[in-house]
């Protein structure tokens, strides 16, 4: 069976990285989780001043500290998922936040942060045998991956995965907030400029408003096969 790239993009919050860490995991291939990354150099920018309280980003401040901005993953042994961690610190559960997700679309969508980002992200799928999920893994990331997927849910749907995540795990979460950041996330990262969220031609559409995770899955690993066997 020979290695394939696979690229997994969509819109937030339905499961792309839950879908892409499964496969990976079940098919013995490196997970690479692009949208950590994103919100990883968001975390650093909120941390230190780069974020103003008007939302408005430093971009030369930030141009400037990109070179000292590295995003990583782990393996966490104990959950048997790789862990996100910027310039070595563990940062998995904080970037998962609302306060990351209310401004992550506009540092993404800033060209040099998107260059810096998507040169690591290259390197670490050089080798193929990789799984990255996104917004244009596809399409700019990896046009040539043998495998794309486009992944989508209603918006609703997705708010409630998300406020229940938060609420697994202890953090706070109000429905309507975060329904408004997935309604605003999705038209911030399909206008942006550079590589708007976008289905590839060659991609498979994959609506799992309604699936169950193990519908999910088993569709998953048939177009994998498919591919990796072809």
């Amino acid at each position: 069976m020979k290695k394939i790239t696979i690229a997994i993009d969509g819109h937030s919050s339905c499961g792309k990285s839950t879908m892409a860490k499964a496969l990976a995991k079940k098919v013995g291939y490196i997970y690479v989780d692009t949208g950590a990354m994103y919100r990883a150099v968001t975390l650093y920018c909120m941390r230190n001043g780069l974020i103003s309280e008007d939302g408005n980003v430093q971009t030369e401040q930030l141009l400037e500290a990109m070179p000292k901005i590295k995003v990583s993953f782990r393996l966490n042994e104990t959950a048997g998922k790789p862990d996100t961690y910027l310039n070595g610190e563990r940062v998995e559960d904080i970037i998962r936040s609302i306060e990351v997700s209310n401004n992550v679309s506009k540092i993404a969508a800033i060209p040099f942060v998107r260059e810096a980002m998507v040169d690591q992200q290259r390197e670490m799928g050089r080798e193929k045998g990789v799984v990255m999920d996104g917004r244009d893994i596809g399409t700019t990331v990896f046009p040539d991956a043998e495998l794309k997927i486009f992944v989508t849910a209603s918006a609703e749907v997705r708010a409630q995965r998300r406020y229940d995540e938060l609420q697994q795990k202890g953090m706070p979460a109000d429905y309507e907030d975060i329904l408004k950041n997935v309604q605003e996330r999705d038209y911030i990262d399909s206008h942006r400029e550079v590589s708007p969220l976008r289905k590839a031609p060659d991609a498979l559409l994959l609506d799992n408003s309604h699936m169950t995770i193990e519908e999910q899955d088993e569709w998953l690993i048939n177009q994998f096969k498919n591919k990796a066997e072809g």
